[in-house]
């Protein structure tokens, strides 16, 4: 039998499609994320079939149980808590390890907050990029940020609440003070949408702290415009940081600024830049 790929609603339960209610109560077993999540929608629509947990710990092994059961002729439904399943979830081992197996996988689908935050963001829908949730950490999170800058489509973001202020700063100081908008609560009761610069954003969230589920969509680069100095500076890889810094305060910027700025653009933390300025410092000072 097929492995199923169901997509469950992200917030509204009548969003659920009626193929993907079909093929719940079909199944022999719902494979979820936490089973007491899924359990009240499987409940909402009276359907009573056993569920089974998989999450990033136990995926693996998982995944070859599962496989297993749908070669002896079982129907397996994967959901996921919210959404559809191998979108920032879990699910791609199963898939994967469905292929190898020959069993065919078969995407049964419905809601997602990346296209549901896009397509009222306001921002250009016909190339986008989604890069899914950003690292946790400060500084790869910038070097992240820093990789991104170049591609020309709108970015597609997940962010937890407690880090989306800090990463809306990251986001302004590497990509530049962008247009975007906030999403939260898609589909539920206190669904929001906040439009603006990510500077503007922003300042709006530290007079109303964000809560609930985030999608963030940031606009690419201003269409035609012509390539900044930082850009180019920074797209040589013979470019030195002390070289980028130098060309920088040649801008007109300050030691101070042209530091950050240099920083910035290379994803890594001002402090970080200017540790590596003083080794590189010490290196040209010892070959002399």
């Amino acid at each position: 039998m097929p492995v199923f790929l169901v997509a469950t609603p992200i917030g509204n339960l009548e969003d659920i499609t009626l193929r993907a209610l079909r093929i719940l109560k079909e199944a022999d077993v719902v494979a979820c994320e936490d089973t007491r999540h899924t359990r009240r929608l499987l409940d909402h629509f009276n359907i009573r079939v056993p569920t089974i947990s998989y999450h990033e710990h136990n995926e693996r092994s998982r995944a070859r149980e599962l496989v297993a059961r749908a070669r002896q002729g079982e129907k397996i439904a994967i959901v996921s808590d919210a959404g559809m399943p191998a979108i920032s979830d879990p699910a791609y081992r199963i898939v994967t390890a469905a292929i190898e197996e020959g069993i065919a996988v078969i995407p049964i689908p419905g809601p997602t907050a990346l296209t549901t935050a896009l397509v009222a963001s306001g921002l250009p829908t016909d190339s986008f990029f989604f890069e899914g949730f950003l690292p946790a950490r400060r500084q790869a999170r910038k070097a992240k940020l820093a990789r991104l800058r170049h591609i020309h489509s709108t970015l597609v973001l997940y962010e937890a609440p407690h880090r989306i202020a800090e990463t809306l700063a990251d986001a302004e100081e590497v990509l530049g003070d962008r247009r975007a908008a906030l999403a939260r609560e898609l589909t539920k009761l206190h669904e929001e949408f906040i439009r603006g610069r990510l500077s503007e954003i922003r300042q709006r969230l530290e007079i109303q702290p964000a809560r609930g589920e985030i999608t963030l969509i940031i606009d690419g680069p201003e269409k035609n415009e012509p390539e900044s100095d930082d850009d180019r500076a920074i797209q040589s890889d013979s470019t030195s940081l002390a070289e980028h810094v130098r060309y920088l305060e040649n801008k007109g910027l300050s030691r101070s600024e042209a530091l950050k700025r240099a920083a910035a653009s290379r994803g890594i933390t001002r402090r970080a830049a200017y540790r590596q300025m003083l080794e590189a410092k010490d290196e040209n000072e010892t070959e002399r």
